[in-house]
This record gives C-alpha cells, sequence and structure tokens, in this order.
C-alpha cells in the first residue's frame, strides 16, 4: 500500500486512537506512509507492536484505555513524548455494544458513551493548546451510518454517534478560528473487528451492499483518500463537516 503521493505529511505528527486493528490500523499506517510521526493509541500492546513493524518504525505504540478518562492528561503528554506534540489527531477508537433498546444498562451506555464520545472530546482538549500555539491542527472525529440512521441494536452506539456529528460542528466553531480544522469520517459497511458480526452473515453483508449506490461495502483502501483529504493542507477551507464515506448508504 502506497499514499497519494501528491499528499506530503513530512513534519507533522499524528495521534491515532484506536489504531490496534479495522480503520483505526489503516488509519495509522496511510498517515505514516504519506510521511507523518504517527503515536498509536490503543490497549492491545502485541498489536501496536505490529503494526510498528508493518511500518517500519513509523509508528510510536502508546498503550491506554481510553476508558480511563482522568489519564487523559497523561496520554496527551505521552503522545507528545516520541516526536513532539501531534498536529493531526485522528479518533478512530469506539465500541458497540449492540444491546437491544429494553436491554440497555447503565454500565453498557456508559462505556459507549465513554469511549466513542467523551474520549475524544477530552483528548483533543488536552491536544489543542499546543495546535493553537503552531496555528495549524487537523482533528478527524468518527461518526457513523448511525449518526443519521437507526439499526437494531444501536440505541446507545448511535446516540453518541449522532452525538460525534454535532461535537465535530461544536468543535470547529470553538477551534477553526486558531487553524485548527475539525471535521468527521463517517464509514460504512467495512470489514473491521466491529463489524465482524454483520459480515458474519452473508446475506446480511449483501444486503447492506445493496443498499449502497457503489454497489458493494467497504474496503481499507476506501479510507485513504478521505482520511489524507481532511489531514492535510487541501481541506484548508473545509471544517465542521461529516463527511460519509459509504458508497452512498445513506444516499438511498
Amino acid at each position: 500500500m502506497a499514499a497519494s503521493p501528491h499528499i506530503d505529511l513530512s513534519g507533522h505528527v499524528a495521534c491515532v486512537t484506536g489504531a490496534s486493528s479495522g480503520l483505526g490500523r489503516r488509519a495509522a499506517l496511510v498517515l505514516a506512509r504519506a510521511g507523518a510521526s504517527v503515536v498509536a493509541v490503543a490497549r492491545r500492546t502485541e498489536a501496536l507492536e505490529s503494526l510498528q513493524d508493518e511500518a517500519d518504525g513509523a509508528v510510536s505504540p502508546l498503550p491506554f484505555d481510553l476508558a480511563d478518562r482522568d489519564g487523559l492528561g497523561q496520554l496527551a503528554a505521552r503522545a507528545a513524548a516520541p516526536f513532539g506534540a501531534p498536529d493531526i489527531l485522528v479518533h478512530a477508537a469506539g465500541i458497540n455494544t449492540r444491546e437491544a433498546a429494553d436491554d440497555v444498562t447503565p454500565d453498557g451506555w456508559d462505556v459507549t458513551m465513554t469511549l466513542n464520545l467523551a474520549a475524544p472530546f477530552f483528548l483533543s482538549q488536552h491536544l489543542v493548546p499546543a495546535m493553537k500555539t503552531k496555528g495549524w491542527g487537523r482533528i478527524v472525529n468518527f461518526a457513523s451510518l448511525q449518526s443519521y440512521r437507526a439499526f437494531p441494536g444501536g440505541i446507545s452506539y448511535g446516540a453518541s454517534k449522532g452525538g460525534i456529528a454535532q461535537m465535530t460542528r461544536a468543535m470547529a466553531e470553538a477551534w477553526s478560528g486558531d487553524g485548527i480544522n475539525v471535521n468527521a469520517i463517517g464509514p460504512g459497511f467495512f470489514r473491521t473487528e466491529l463489524t465482524a458480526a454483520v459480515f458474519a452473515d452473508p446475506e446480511r453483508a449483501a444486503r447492506n451492499a445493496a443498499q449502497t449506490c457503489i454497489g458493494r461495502n467497504g474496503e481499507p483502501e476506501d479510507i485513504d483518500g478521505p482520511l489524507l483529504f481532511l489531514s492535510s493542507d487541501l481541506s484548508a477551507y473545509v471544517t465542521g463537516q461529516v463527511l460519509m464515506v459509504d458508497g452512498g448508504f445513506t444516499a438511498k
């Protein structure tokens, strides 16, 4: 996999959460191969170390549990240690408990809101001062089809991802005047650990593909261009937006 030669992120430092698997791992690799120095955050140390190997050392692993809200300030300081303060921040970590509305528990609700909504905001809040000093920053949140559509078993997840869409706009309003653009990517159905239950049912996966305008589900490389665009100077006049990378699923 080679990053676009037209986007050079050399000299930038990126922090990617949820980097041990799925689209977070893909994001860390894409940014590293575009020249950024990448700090990869996730809980699983072994997975982060394999990512470091795959990226030929351009990624620095940072094991951390984002459910530890009180530790996010320490995480921000640790993220700045290997290469300097990050000026690109990608929030790809997330959880989907897939509980029906009647079965949602307070614990399940709280962990979903903490990981999917609170962690992206408070980690951003800790890293924004250095971006303000530089006068440049890019924050990319991860929204979802469920930011706009209701799916069975998705009330907690959908509420958190609906929150991401609005939080992205509010963060842009707060910080874009300081040169920090805040946008979100809304992936469609990509084969990741988070969507394993969907792709385990071939008929369901086929129905999802048929719902798109393009006629297929997402492949990992489909995220590369949108991510690089939102992480670079190409998006200098784009902020507060949710870019749906879903093959047109939400257009139908």
